[in-house]
């Protein structure tokens, strides 16, 4: 598979003085195009900073993320957010949709910040929805949905625009252990049938497992 991200001594401290915090020591890297990669490691250890770097929600202390050869952190804000909003999907542990607005409605949104038509982005929203499994869902609200059909929109939502990435930080950490194993399946399914790169953090080592490689974090540096 081709290489898509390639993380070259990435260090990130947080802090100054006598109170910085190393989190990340030297990390590096590479994820192939469509790969599915699962983060572990024990709590605290960096695996969240990793993926807000590799997200471009935060930026490294020194080292450099290319992404298909571009460091993306020579980018200037307002680029390295349309990079972001073009190329990467988030899933987090809570699906942070906007209670008032229906599944479509949060899923579409993107689209629309995009620039796209309403037709457009409904449209686009309908077929991710329907991909996920939620097509008698699209109306309702996310108080109307169970946590694994919010989990599910918050994933439609996240690849609405077809990002080359998907992040998901401990997208099962919130739902019962069937829910969570529904939904890790889903993920690894839309890689399959999207070709979305996907990377995972979880403390969940039965779920990691499922996945085609594992990195572990380690006293800031990664094995795997």
């Amino acid at each position: 598979m081709k290489e898509l991200i390639q993380v070259q001594q990435l260090f990130k401290t947080y802090g100054n003085g006598t109170k910085r915090v190393e989190v990340l020591r030297g990390v590096d890297l590479t994820f192939s195009r469509g790969e599915k990669t699962a983060i572990v490691g024990a709590s605290g250890v960096g695996k969240t900073t990793l993926l807000h770097i590799l997200g471009t929600l935060d930026r490294p202390t020194t080292g450099k993320v290319l992404y298909e050869g571009k460091d993306i952190y020579t980018l200037n804000e307002k680029d390295l957010a349309l990079f972001r909003n073009r190329e990467i999907g988030f899933v987090f542990q809570f699906h942070h949709l906007l209670p008032e607005f229906s599944a479509l409605e949060n899923t579409s949104m993107p689209c629309l910040i995009q620039g796209n038509t309403k037709r457009e982005a409904v449209s686009r929203a309908e077929a991710i929805l329907t991909l996920v499994g939620l097509k008698e869902r699209l109306s309702h609200k996310p108080g109307e949905l169970s946590g694994g059909e919010q989990q599910r929109v918050a994933v439609a939502r996240a690849l609405v625009l077809e990002p080359k990435v998907l992040l998901a930080d401990e997208p099962t950490g919130n739902l019962d252990t069937k829910t969570g194993e529904s939904v890790f399946d889903l993920l690894q399914e839309l890689n399959q049938i999207r070709g979305v790169t996907l990377i995972v953090v979880t403390h969940n080592l039965k779920l990691a497992e499922k996945l085609s490689r594992q990195i572990q974090l380690i006293d800031g540096k990664a094995l795997g």
